[in-house]
């Protein structure tokens, strides 16, 4: 599902970071379209009195995983999805230029179920084939103090073995 929502990214960039968020429209609310609105400029900014409190941002992410485990794609990995925002990590700010964002279908606090935890190791998988994945990290370590996702209700120990056979650093609190 493309979204206009995206650029070109720097020449220099390695895109070597995969970065976790979590997102539910209304917060809270799971399953519905409103996501996939967001991330398309399609969101109809009066239908929830929350939208208004988000009135036309645009963000994007190259992916999102809906709780059945689902799995839609807005940018390529080859472009800038607009995810991270103020960011910095491994000594390098603005993680857009050099990462990629895959969205969980939730809410910080909330558990994640497995089916998002399956498709998610099949998506780091995939992704660590095509580009030199070295570290993943939650929004909330590239943008601490002002994102609080996936939040404590993501289970990094179940992401470390999978994350340390294919090399990947785990998440530092030290940016």
């Amino acid at each position: 599902m493309p979204s206009p929502n995206f650029g070109k990214r720097p020449a220099q960039a390695c895109i070597d970071l995969l970065v976790i968020h979590s997102i539910s429209l209304p917060p809270g609310i799971y399953g519905g379209p409103e996501v996939e609105q967001l991330f398309t400029n399609c969101l109809d900014w009066d239908a929830h009195p929350y939208f208004k409190t988000i009135r036309g941002i645009q963000v994007s992410a190259h992916f999102f995983l809906r709780r059945d485990g689902g799995l839609v794609q807005f940018v390529s990995c080859d472009e800038r999805a607009w995810h991270a925002g103020v960011s910095a990590y491994r000594g390098r700010q603005n993680c857009n230029d050099d990462s990629i964002g895959v969205e969980l279908e939730g809410l910080e606090g909330d558990t994640f179920t497995p089916a998002q935890y399956r498709s998610l190791s099949e998506l780091v998988q995939a992704i660590a084939q095509r580009y030199p994945l070295a570290h993943v990290a939650g929004h909330e370590h590239i943008a601490p103090g002002r994102k609080l996702d996936p939040g404590p209700g993501f289970q990094w120990e179940a992401m470390l073995p999978l994350l340390a056979s294919l090399s990947i650093r785990g998440p530092t609190t030290k940016n």
